[in-house]
């Protein structure tokens, strides 16, 4: 059955908490979408008006994401130089970091970055190295990959052309993404963020994906619990 992930794209960190809540409990892992308004236009929570400081002080007093014991926290880094950031994500708790090739030409020295962090559980002990990711835009070949793919966890395929906006048109020439990318790379757990729904959903899972990342079909729905189930079973 395939996974599915909510994306969160917190407006702040009210925002972020009241999000997490509605799918603790329900799914096993949520990916918080973190936009810096540099590398895409949009920004997001922490580089809010008032979250740039939050953010800091969480960092600094080693606050933990909110239900972190709960959540297995995914962070789709959207911003320039993630190498910059990530060692603060691990710090409050991330689970997963997936940075965007274009964003970095430090992918080697993250990949050594995320080997050398551990999650580690409330009383700070080592539980398993931090998995690591890559997201590839919809124009972005898979030759991008070829350096990297043995160190990969997962790669997430995005299925809109403008990312860092949420209920946007899914671009049809990703179900032949993912068959070539599968083909290619039979052993790799890929992932599809953006343009997920329930019309789109049946053709990746048919085309190969792993995980399904949506954000406003499942925050969007009156009841998140019944259209995450709806979702896993199509």
């Amino acid at each position: 059955m395939v996974e599915i992930i909510p994306a969160i794209m917190p407006d702040n960190y009210k925002d972020l908490k009241e999000k997490a809540n509605r799918v603790r409990g329900i799914v096993q892992c949520a990916q918080i979408d973190i936009m810096d308004g540099k590398f895409v236009p949009s920004v997001s929570w922490p580089y809010d008006k008032d979250g740039v400081k939050e953010f800091a002080s969480m960092v600094s007093e080693s606050e933990m994401l909110p239900f972190w014991d709960e959540i297995d926290y995914e962070i789709d880094l959207m911003v320039k130089n993630p190498e910059d950031i990530i060692s603060n994500w691990i710090t409050l708790g991330a689970r997963r970091i997936i940075i965007h090739i274009e964003s970095t030409d430090k992918i080697r020295e993250i990949i050594d970055l995320t080997k050398d962090r551990c999650y580690r559980n409330e009383d700070f002990v080592c539980l398993e190295h931090v998995e690591f990711g890559i997201a590839l835009g919809i124009d972005t070949g898979f030759d991008k990959l070829n350096p990297f793919v043995y160190d990969l966890d997962v790669v997430q395929l995005m299925g809109i052309k403008k990312i860092g906006y949420q209920g946007q048109e899914f671009d049809e020439n990703t179900i032949n993404r993912v068959k070539s990318l599968r083909e290619k790379y039979p052993h790799l757990i890929i992932s599809i963020d953006g343009g997920v729904s329930f019309k789109t959903a049946p053709k990746l899972i048919s085309a190969g994906v792993s995980r399904l990342v949506s954000g406003s079909v499942i925050f969007g729905s009156l009841d998140v619990n019944e259209t995450i189930l709806k979702l896993k079973q199509l």
